[in-house]
């Protein structure tokens, strides 16, 4: 057995050390870092920080979520959506892993100390711990308001972004950080609606098992409306002009629309068709954010 345990593991691709890292996440929450950077200053972003910058963010991200894959191995191998991952399959070793998180984050950090500055670095180690501990060790296991609580980890980049470029805090990278802070629950649950047979099998206490679809439907009607309000504070803070604010009430009335939509039930997809949309409409609306940026600094 140990013979035949060794050969799996070593079998192991470069493709599954990829897949540990959530590609495609990371590369949603580097467009948020991306626009971050960009709005933080009205001159260009030294090449070093943007480059160096986004790639420390992303090797931090990626070994959060490399320990994700860790300490959810046994939850994965139970559910469709993830029973293929590199660890629940058997392909790589908890060890292997976590010692692969480890080097990505070590060099991620090291990146950003020395070509941003320390408040970027400590930020974003917080943000590590902060999803692949507290979120993913504790809060996912503990509470139906686990994405609520954790989904400030998730939202960090922007600010990331921002102090890599600045070296501080300010009002702005915040209310970037709120925008994601009140999309995520709307975002996650409605895919947690879609995989409630799954989150129940594997134990896992999110919104749709513990209290119910109507009740997740209600609560993502809410936080869409939320979000379409947050949204708007950029242009109220005069961080944005415009250009932005027709895209986020579009946008954001698009997303209201789907949230209905999910809430009436007169859709058997609707649950997955406002998960994919939701992530249109984060690509989008900080893309608006960007375009108006440049626009308004040539007016």
């Amino acid at each position: 057995m140990a013979t035949l345990t060794g050969e799996r593991y070593s079998s192991a691709r470069w493709r599954d050390y990829l897949e540990l890292t959530k590609p495609k996440v990371v590369v949603l929450m580097l467009i948020t870092s991306l626009v971050g950077m960009f709005l933080a200053t009205r001159a260009g972003v030294p090449w070093a920080v943007l480059v160096f910058g986004n790639l420390g963010i992303g090797l931090c991200a990626g070994g959060a979520a490399a320990v994700n894959h860790v300490l959810d191995r046994r939850i994965d191998a139970l559910m469709a959506r993830t029973h293929k991952r590199p660890l629940a399959e058997g392909r790589i070793s908890a060890l292997a892993a976590l010692s692969f998180a480890l080097l990505l984050a070590v060099s991620g950090l090291a990146l950003l100390l020395i070509f941003t500055n320390a408040l970027a670095a400590w930020l974003t180690l917080a943000s590590l711990l902060g999803y692949a501990v507290i979120y993913t060790g504790f809060l996912k296991r503990a509470t139906p308001q686990n994405i609520v609580i954790g989904g400030l980890a998730g939202a960090a980049p922007p600010l990331l972004g921002w102090v890599a470029v600045t070296g501080h805090v300010t009002a702005e990278p915040l209310l970037l950080v709120l925008i994601i802070f009140a999309w995520t629950p709307p975002h996650f649950w409605a895919l947690a609606i879609h995989r409630k047979a799954e989150y129940a099998k594997a134990d896992i206490p999110m919104l749709p098992v513990t209290h119910g679809e109507h009740y997740t439907k209600v609560h993502i009607l809410l936080y869409t409306c939320v979000l379409l309000a947050v949204s708007l504070l950029p242009f109220v803070i005069h961080m944005s002009g415009v250009l932005y604010l027709a895209c986020a009430l579009g946008l954001g009335a698009r997303f209201l629309h789907w949230a209905w939509v999910l809430y009436r039930g007169t859709q058997p997809r609707a649950a997955i068709n406002t998960f994919k949309y939701s992530i249109y409409y984060l690509l989008w609306l900080f893309a608006a954010l960007l375009v108006d940026h440049y626009l308004m600094l040539k007016l």
